[in-house]
């Protein structure tokens, strides 16, 4: 039996991706999407009609002397419902639906933009206990996600890196949290120069602490690793609640005959001797200004959303011109590697992305962790054209 089958005995695989092809490949029971991805998505020419709905029906809404950004913000809102609507068509659980990560600091923003998301999905017939509204695991991010809970709507708390969010986010009763192994290892290898074995990997670590924990206090809310590098790591989290894979990944296990023992286990984690933990804001800001790597790694992870979403609100501002009557546009590629290469050394590491990872290494074709011009051109080719 090949390593995704057993995998799926004992956890639920969720496919990491906005690709509604790999999603009909995998049949995962849940989906999760975020800017890269929509990004990713949108760029395919077998996804162009969907674009192309979207941006005339938001023109249609606004009226045709609302600008361009306007247009494309609320044509973004839109199009991640789209392919949610798309992706809940295949698959039989969940998608999730990510609130714009500049305003990861802004509870009430949060909130205003989730009720709106959801207002769209059920506008389409699809309820919202179908739907994980995705936040930002900030202090003012898990407060938005527990009044949401209250009101119904269910969330994901993502860009999660150190226990203090974790158990916040369970004290207030969120639905499901996605850790981020992956990321995790980035930044301990950076740091220490070390590379680790994947029992040893920190990220792998990190979300055995996290799933013991909540496990060994009943706590409801379920552990989602997130973000990994290689099979090593999932396979090292068997039995955790839900994986969020990539297709590279999900093909690699799905090729793999071996083995899979389980790592993880609920009955296992009530017998631990674990201290409990209560977090306010006050403990909450302390410990995360005390855990470098998840102070680092959450203000990363929000300005690379961010700017995957705004380099998908320009194309989209593109392609509205050119739906309008203006020439064809083909220079994304070379304005996304502009914005992604920070240092402007001529390569875009995976840090200085800070996007979603299966992106980049759709990109990263000769896999050597740096992203050349040429490679980003040729990696997202004749569909950033936007024709």
């Amino acid at each position: 039996m090949n390593l995704l089958e057993q995998l799926r005995g004992m956890t639920v695989v969720v496919a990491d991706t906005g690709d509604i092809q790999a999603i009909e490949t995998f049949t995962p029971r849940d989906a999760t999407t975020n800017p890269s991805l929509i990004t990713a998505a949108a760029q395919m020419p077998q996804y162009q009609d969907i674009v192309d709905d979207t941006l005339k029906q938001a023109r249609e809404k606004l009226g045709k002397d609302a600008s361009a950004s306007d247009v494309a913000t609320l044509a973004f809102d839109r199009l991640a419902v789209a392919f949610g609507l798309k992706i809940l068509k295949i698959i039989p659980g969940r998608v999730s639906t990510e609130v714009d990560a500049r305003l990861s600091y802004d509870t009430e923003a949060t909130l205003e933009k989730a009720r709106y998301l959801i207002s769209e999905y059920e506008a389409n017939g699809v309820s919202r206990d179908r739907i994980l509204i995705k936040i930002a695991s900030t202090w003012e991010g898990i407060k938005a996600a527990e009044i949401l809970e209250k009101e119904g709507i269910h969330c994901n708390l993502t860009l999660l890196f150190g226990l203090h969010q974790a158990i916040a986010c369970a004290e207030a009763g969120i639905t499901l949290i996605s850790p981020f192994v992956g990321r995790i290892l980035d930044w301990y290898k950076k740091e220490t120069g070390k590379d680790y074995a994947s029992y040893e990997d920190p990220g792998v670590i990190s979300v055995t602490t996290i799933y013991n924990y909540y496990k060994k206090f009943g706590y409801k809310t379920e552990v989602m690793g997130a973000s990994f590098r290689n099979i090593g790591e999932i396979c090292e989290l068997a039995g955790c609640d839900l994986l969020t894979i990539s297709p590279k990944l999900l093909e690699e296990l799905q090729s793999t005959e071996a083995d899979l023992p389980r790592k993880l286990d609920p009955a296992v984690a009530a017998t631990m001797e674990i201290e409990k933990l209560s977090i306010d804001k006050a403990t909450f800001d302390k410990m995360h200004q005390e855990d470098k790597m998840a102070l680092e790694k959450l203000d990363e992870g929000i300005t690379g959303f961010t700017k995957a979403l705004v380099t998908l609100e320009e194309m989209l501002k593109d392609r509205l011109a050119y739906l309008e009557g203006a020439e064809k546009v083909c220079n994304a590629a070379a304005d996304i590697f502009r914005i992604y290469d920070l240092d402007g050394d001529g390569f875009i590491t995976r840090e200085e992305w800070a996007g979603t990872d299966l992106v980049f290494d759709a990109i990263d074709t000769n896999n050597d962790g740096k992203i050349t011009a040429e490679e980003m051109a040729a990696g997202l080719g004749s569909a950033i054209c936007l024709v």
